[in-house]
């Protein structure tokens, strides 16, 4: 299969060993891998905010880089459902709302990806560490991304899960809301924080890169003794 892989604007500039953990693992599979050049926002700041026209335009430009892709992955849950779910809303009664629902039906969260679509659970990864598990917002609420990444997590050798009694709850980051709101956004991260601490875990791990930096940057201020990492990148170690 040729395996189309959408990095997220934050991921690519903040965190691209996300992105290159992904490919790691694609081609160990036996997959063929191609990156667009030129990477676009998906628009999700402008859509979430109500700019839907400033929005629009960046969408398509993913939409002209994506069309003819066999299936698209994104390793994040908050760009993905801004692609699997909301493209076919923002593109309604325009002559691009085809091409967005085409795109969507072939979109993929990344954890999702490898147990739904391929089947994958065991990459014979090796992580010794003992982790919590964040559930980011749009993956949890807009994927239905539950147990993908924990049946992914079950087979890493040395892994230890505790779950955290906030698995659930919000980060406090929410893209833009975290810069309308950062008294709210830090007091939501606070509570996530206390929770994974909690847990005694090395690491927290999530599926997207945005919240795993909303709570890194929270602990490190704090000086707390608890890492961040993206589950591609554990899935990588061997």
């Amino acid at each position: 299969m040729i395996i189309t892989l959408f990095i997220p604007c934050f991921v690519d500039l903040m965190h691209p060993q996300v992105g290159i953990s992904m490919v790691r693992i694609f081609e160990k599979l036996g997959h063929k891998i191609v990156v667009p050049e030129g990477a676009a926002c998906c628009g999700q700041p402008a859509f979430n905010s109500g700019y839907w026209n400033e929005a629009r335009t960046s969408a398509a430009k993913v939409l002209a880089q994506l069309q003819d892709a066999e299936a698209v992955v994104i390793p994040s849950g908050s760009c993905g459902a801004m692609v699997k779910n909301f493209y076919p809303e923002l593109f309604a009664n325009t002559p691009q709302v085809e091409a967005a629902r085409k795109l969507a039906a072939k979109t993929h969260e990344f954890s999702s990806f490898l147990v739904n679509q391929l089947g994958v659970t065991d990459l014979g990864a090796k992580f010794p560490h003992r982790v919590t598990f964040h559930d980011g917002c749009h993956g949890l609420r807009e994927l239905n991304n539950k147990r993908p990444p924990r049946q992914l997590l079950a087979m890493v050798r040395g892994l230890e899960l505790v779950e955290m009694g906030a698995a659930e709850t919000c980060c406090g980051f929410g893209g833009t809301f975290s810069t309308k709101f950062p008294e709210i956004s830090t007091a939501m991260s606070e509570v996530k924080c206390a929770s994974a601490l909690e847990t005694k875990a090395e690491y927290v791990v999530s599926c997207d890169s945005s919240c795993l930096m909303q709570i890194k940057g929270l602990v490190n201020k704090q000086q707390k003794p608890l890492k961040t990492i993206h589950l591609a990148e554990i899935l990588a170690q061997s």
